[in-house]
């Protein structure tokens, strides 16, 4: 159904990477949510005031919940689309980010509540009835969540979209919940055993259960979280494939938002080609970084030196004893000078988070590594953490 209103509402519905299309997708399936979920929630709402069911009342106030979710990520979709302003010069992007911790939020408050009413229903229990019509009820309302469930992770993961795949999770948890619902039904109508109360507090830690997944899931790329591995490895395939540009070194993501990436890296060079050239040719980098990933790009230019034997052999000594320390650490920008029978080695060492005793640690073990076991020889070390590691 989606796809099919996709066809008539987004002209560019083939391409969900431009920004407008995918905030189109955004906002169709969040209006598609509100209008399910409220009709969900009118008919379990009957079906629990006919059946006295606790268990289905729960489920029913879940559904407007979702709706109320719906609704906050059909506004998070309309304000991440906003253009960038003087006070936000990259954009409104990480607001979809805040919605989906307000979906989240909203998710697990809904959670207590209903725990707090099932609990009420097992200490007070009172009776409960069954019939053809609450039973119908819950039957659709599980193949709707079901359906949701399926274009929300779908679109979800087309779009990139957090929101959205946190959307996706609270619609299979209600599928799931929905039918612990139904089976308290069956038992109660089959035994004597009022379960009402017991799966209707089921149901809700299945609600609070996904809410804390859903926060876990969205407060990552608020707080900074490391590139997808196919962003780092379309950055490497775009800029080697300039023979100019030897290797990389540095690679920062910095996300704004799904479609808004700042992305920054150091390009190695020849230290003896032709400046112009290599500048061009560094220009080139960044325009087909920026429009393959639809992002802005910045490539500092690092020029080394190639096919100084000795420079390779010293630097081949160098990463053989600091990776005795750990086989993570690696080194760039590595350079030797002489003066009276004394040697600089000068270089970037990249130490992974684990290494124990942190950064400084790692600073002051390495210098002494070196220049124990390196005759007549300083190190002069800059310490770097892999904010994206390269895959080569």
């Amino acid at each position: 159904m989606i796809s099919l209103l996709a066809r008539f509402f987004i002209p560019e519905h083939q391409h969900p990477e431009k920004p407008h299309v995918r905030r189109a997708y955004g906002i169709l399936c969040s209006v598609m949510g509100i209008a399910l979920n409220i009709l969900l929630f009118a008919g379990k709402y009957i079906a629990g005031w006919l059946s006295s069911s606790i268990a289905i009342t729960v489920d029913a106030f879940n559904n407007l919940s979702d709706a109320g979710s719906s609704l906050i990520t059909l506004i998070g979709f309309r304000f991440a689309g906003k253009k960038p302003d003087p006070e936000h010069p990259f954009g409104h992007g990480r607001i979809e980010y805040l919605s989906g911790l307000a979906v989240a939020m909203l998710i697990i408050l809904m959670g207590v509540e209903l725990f707090k009413s099932s609990l009420d229903k097992i200490l007070h229990p009172s009776p409960t009835e069954t019939g053809p019509l609450a039973i119908a009820i819950l039957l659709v309302s599980i193949a709707v969540k079901l359906y949701m469930f399926y274009f929300n992770r779908r679109l979800g993961r087309k779009l990139n979209s957090s929101a959205m795949q946190a959307t996706a999770t609270d619609s299979l948890s209600d599928a799931t919940a929905t039918a612990v619902v139904l089976l308290s039904l069956l038992i109660t109508y089959l035994t004597d055993w009022n379960a009402d109360g017991w799966c209707g507090m089921l149901v809700a830690l299945f609600i609070l259960y996904a809410g804390i997944t859903t926060v876990k899931e969205t407060i990552s790329p608020l707080l900074g979280q490391p590139p997808d591995p196919e962003v780092i490895q379309q950055v490497e395939q775009i800029v080697l494939s300039h023979p100019e540009i030897i290797g990389i070194h540095d690679l920062v993501v910095h996300d704004y938002g799904p479609g808004r990436l700042m992305i920054s890296l150091h390009g190695e060079v020849a230290n003896d080609g032709d400046i112009n050239l290599l500048h061009d040719t560094i220009d080139q980098a960044e325009t087909e970084l920026n429009e393959a990933l639809n992002c802005e790009s910045v490539i500092h230019m690092d020029p080394i030196a190639v096919d100084d034997a000795a420079v390779e052999a010293m630097r081949a000594k160098v990463v053989s004893l600091i990776q005795t320390l750990d086989a993570g650490i690696s080194i760039h920008d590595f350079r030797m000078t002489d003066s009276q029978a004394h040697r600089k080695l000068i270089f970037d060492a990249v130490v992974p988070h684990r290494f124990p005793g942190g950064a400084d640690t790692a600073h002051q073990q390495i210098i002494a590594l070196v220049e124990s076991n390196m005759e007549n020889c300083s190190a002069v070390v800059r310490i770097d953490r892999p904010y994206a590691q390269p895959n080569h």
